[in-house]
């Protein structure tokens, strides 16, 4: 586990406001009306907030470039957006306050976008977000919306098949991911411990080579690695779209674990490092931006043939602590960024049908 900044002190009467006003002011830009939406970013950012997003918006940064490439285009292809939460965690790390949700933004597809047509029909763009907070307004975001779920829910599917199950993400199964009472911080610190040891045995794993590993021995070791010690038997594991769900650690090997690892060669979890870890009660949460280099070597994820092409990743990981394990992870992976280092433009194809 990295070494970690000495901390401020959890404050938690500053946790719990700050999550709330999250709530809040997020809510109050998700429905705005194209009248008010300046003045609803400017009511929760700082003026020279750092947007850090999706493929294909990347990282953006102040009000303006915000509003425009955000938000606008947003509201006017949902004209009735509305913000749907699951999970809501504060937390502190390295001297800064952050809160992090994962949840939907609901709305009719009435009008085009990133070129993918209209349907009229409702869509949920899965959205998980970490805010940081300085002086009671966001002065950094993160935020991953999930393109590819978007487009399979326009009626597309222009990438080879996934392994897992595509589905829109539940709730956790303790129906409490929205935390607005105060958490005992031994047990926010307790959560957060077991994630990071968690994260850490696969990080430490490294097989003989993943190119001469059969798949069986693969799987065997994947199987009884250390990390089994953390995982409920009843585990879920929400991917991406493109990767899809997968329940139990068989699941998880199956459908992600062994042909990411496969095909994802080289990989260093810790160059680059977290720039946040919270825990929050029963809930954590971790996020590199990117968290993972790779060298894209073969074809078992997703099925593209190898590129040899150096591979980033932007993760984000949220955990349920529930029975004394980690019950469920929730885990967006911008997809659409890492196809389009292989080569495959996914709007691209889509623009050309």
């Amino acid at each position: 586990i990295r070494e970690r900044k000495p901390s401020m002190g959890t404050n938690s009467k500053q946790l719990l406001k700050n999550k709330k006003m999250i709530i809040e002011k997020m809510k109050y830009i998700a429905e705005s009306s194209p009248s008010d939406i300046n003045k609803n970013l400017l009511n929760a950012y700082h003026g020279d907030v750092e947007w850090r997003g999706f493929y294909p918006l990347e990282d953006l940064k102040g009000l303006e470039a915000l509003e425009i490439k955000v938000w606008r285009p947003l509201l006017q292809a949902f004209p009735d957006l509305e913000r749907r939460n699951n999970i809501v965690i504060g937390g502190e790390f390295n001297n800064k306050y952050f809160v992090g949700t994962v949840g939907h933004l609901t709305g009719t597809f009435k009008n085009s976008w990133l070129d993918v047509p209209a349907t009229n029909k409702t869509v949920h763009l899965r959205t998980c977000e970490f805010h940081q907070i300085e002086n009671e307004k966001i002065i950094q975001t993160h935020m991953l919306i999930d393109v590819m779920d978007f487009i399979r829910q326009a009626g597309f599917w222009p990438i080879n098949k996934s392994l897992g199950v595509e589905e829109m993400w539940p709730g956790p199964i303790t129906g409490d991911g929205i935390v607005l009472e105060e958490q005992d911080p031994t047990l926010s610190k307790k959560t957060l411990e077991q994630a990071l040891a968690m994260q850490k045995t696969l990080g430490d794993y490294k097989p003989e080579t993943t190119a001469n590993i059969s798949d069986e021995k693969l799987r065997k070791e994947l199987l009884n690695h250390p990390q089994k010690e953390y995982w409920h038997f009843k585990m879920m594991w929400y991917g991406p779209c493109g990767i899809g769900t997968a329940r139990g650690l068989s699941g998880f090997v199956d459908h992600h674990q062994m042909p990411f690892r496969k095909t994802f060669r080289d990989r260093d979890y810790w160059t680059i490092g977290h720039y946040v870890e919270i825990g929050d009660g029963k809930y954590s949460a971790t996020s590199g931006w990117h968290s993972i280099v790779s060298k894209h070597g073969s074809k078992e994820w997703l099925g593209y043939q190898p590129t040899g092409n150096s591979i980033t990743m932007k993760v984000m990981d949220f955990y349920l602590h529930d029975e004394g394990l980690i019950r469920e992870n929730w885990v967006p992976i911008d997809i659409m960024h890492i196809l389009k280092q292989l080569n495959v433009d996914v709007l691209k194809i889509i623009r050309e049908q």
